[in-house]
């Protein structure tokens, strides 16, 4: 089937990755998790500097406008910065701390930074409790901070686009994902892949509308989103931005990521457990894309017995994963389409009750498609996990401009992509951009959009399958179950000594990579005492 082409969202920074490698040569011995928001608080005072510094210079050039008249900002929607906040301050006193001429007191670096958090704050109410207030602790080395603070006062100079909210943006964004591999199992608690989002995003096209994250973490579905906009000739504000995070770090990582890119969200006033504490009670959305925690067993489900959101069963207590989906199907509108990231438990577990929820969710007709990922995607886990789409309406529903969607009542695409991606290190894969379009297509192929061309399904990698067949596999929704095996190229007419030529070849390349296998695991032995030698 033919792709359908997107507009790309710019080339990769190439500065980014030797910024991240300074600022991480300084890291000392603050552990990761802490150190994360000193780097991303600095990241988060240089961008809203900037932004204040761009137009405080064109304000400079009119003489009917006060570059200093703190309404000229509000009215353009840029952050006001007090002087003693802006940047250019912070890095001249970086190295030698600042005498306070009111209190004729020296104030080290910390103690600046400090300061300049608590202004913004104050004079920027959207961002009150929000910024890193602990600069001027004793345990946080000054001079690596003021060193820091160099590195940072270096991204994108000399570039023409210098000034520009995507460049710190991606900085941002590709921090978090440096922290959250260094974090390792706990980085999962603020950033999902962003190879998993783009595809979520791609498959469900939140072109306009509202736009729902009950576990936002520091928000990258949201910033996906909104590039999926803008790629697609959209405007920031064509989406309405809902989202929820019980973490109280992990919202404020939240709201400094949406302010560096200029997205007005709704995140609730505070951090709040969605289950317990609805911060978005009326909400029903156009789209929702999440990446619940998987398998959380202490939500307090005995307290939520008798909630209206178990349309379809009441989900144990000892294990959250039903409780998230009927809790998104509750959101969604009545053509709303929900996207999200579950264990693979999720599509075949029978323990307490999942799999009635599961039957009733799959007779009602809400499962749309299935996805299997392959594994050692996440920073928190590498077991394989599953995405899930839901839909409200499958008769023409879906999201985008296209009309025409075709009936797929009683029908549901399973796709079977655990044998893509690409390891990227020794733990971690990503899936490329072209397995990405090659999904999403796939979908909006089968759903029948316009310019998607023909679906087919294809042994090994999609099915579009029955109610009656997903009866007739016991409600499981592995798409395995579904797709069969892949074609093979059938060699029966290879001549015997070609296929032997072959295979011997094939051979021996095994029995080297075998060799090379054994040298190294008997060398890591070694290092760590174990020779094998008998003792006497």
């Amino acid at each position: 089937m033919p792709k359908k082409k997107t507009k790309g969202n710019g080339a990769n920074l190439g500065f980014e990755e030797k910024l991240w490698a300074a600022a991480d040569k300084l890291r000392g011995h603050v552990d990761a998790a802490e150190y994360k928001h000193v780097v991303l608080g600095l990241v988060f005072l240089k961008y809203i500097s900037d932004a204040f510094q761009e137009l405080h210079d064109e304000l400079s050039k009119d003489e009917y406008s006060d570059p200093e008249d703190r309404d000229e900002y509000l009215a353009e929607n840029v952050f006001w910065v007090p002087q003693r906040a802006r940047w250019s301050f912070i890095q001249q006193h970086a190295k030698s701390g600042y005498v306070d001429p009111d209190s004729n007191k020296k104030r080290d670096i910390g103690q600046l930074i400090d300061d300049a958090m608590t202004a913004i704050e104050k004079d920027n109410q959207s961002l009150k409790g929000v910024l890193p207030k602990d600069y001027g602790r004793a345990a946080l080395d000054k001079t690596m901070l003021g060193e820091l603070i160099d590195v940072i006062g270096g991204i994108g100079l000399g570039d023409a686009d210098s000034r520009s909210k995507d460049v710190i943006g991606r900085v941002y964004e590709y921090f978090l994902g440096k922290f959250a591999n260094a974090e390792g199992k706990g980085g999962g608690e603020f950033y999902t892949p962003q190879s998993v989002v783009k595809l979520l995003v791609e498959m469900i096209e939140p072109y306009k509308g509202r736009i729902y994250d009950p576990c936002c973490g520091s928000g990258g579905m949201f910033v996906q989103s909104e590039k999926f906009v803008l790629a697609h000739g959209g405007r920031v504000g064509d989406l309405s931005i809902y989202g929820q995070e019980s973490n109280n770090t992990t919202w404020r990582l939240c709201k400094m990521n949406l302010a560096i890119r200029g997205i007005d969200g709704n995140i609730g006033p505070h951090n709040a457990d969605t289950f317990h504490n609805d911060v978005h009670k009326d909400l029903k959305a156009d789209f929702i894309l999440a990446n619940p925690p998987f398998n959380i067993s202490d939500w307090g489900g005995d307290r939520l017995r008798e909630d209206a959101r178990w349309a379809y069963g009441l989900p144990p207590t000892g294990n959250a994963n039903y409780a998230w989906v009927q809790h998104m199907v509750h959101k969604l509108a009545p053509s709303g389409i929900a996207g999200f990231v579950l264990a693979n438990g999720s599509m075949s577990s029978n323990t307490s009750g999942e799999g009635e929820i599961r039957k009733q969710l799959i007779e009602k007709d809400l499962v749309d498609c299935m996805i299997a990922l392959p594994g050692q995607l996440f920073y928190t886990t590498q077991i394989p996990v599953c995405l899930w789409f839901l839909a409200r309406n499958k008769k023409n529903g879906g999201s985008g401009p296209s009309q025409g969607f075709r009936d797929r009542r009683k029908h549901t695409l399973f796709i079977d992509a655990r044998k893509l991606g690409t390891l990227v290190d020794r733990t971690h894969r990503e899936l490329s951009a072209e397995e990405i379009i090659r999904i999403a297509n796939t979908y909006h192929a089968w759903r029948g959009e316009q310019d998607a061309g023909e679906y087919e399904d294809i042994a090994g990698f999609c099915k579009s399958a029955s109610t009656d067949e997903i009866i007739g596999h016991n409600y499981v929704l592995t798409p395995g179950r579904y797709v069969g095996a892949e074609a093979t190229e059938d060699d029966d007419d290879m001549p015997f000594e070609e296929r032997m030529e072959y295979l011997t070849a094939k051979l021996k390349d095994q029995f080297k990579e075998s060799a090379k296998l054994e040298k190294a695991i008997l060398s890591n032995l070694a290092s760590l005492g174990f020779t094998g030698k008998e003792s006497s």
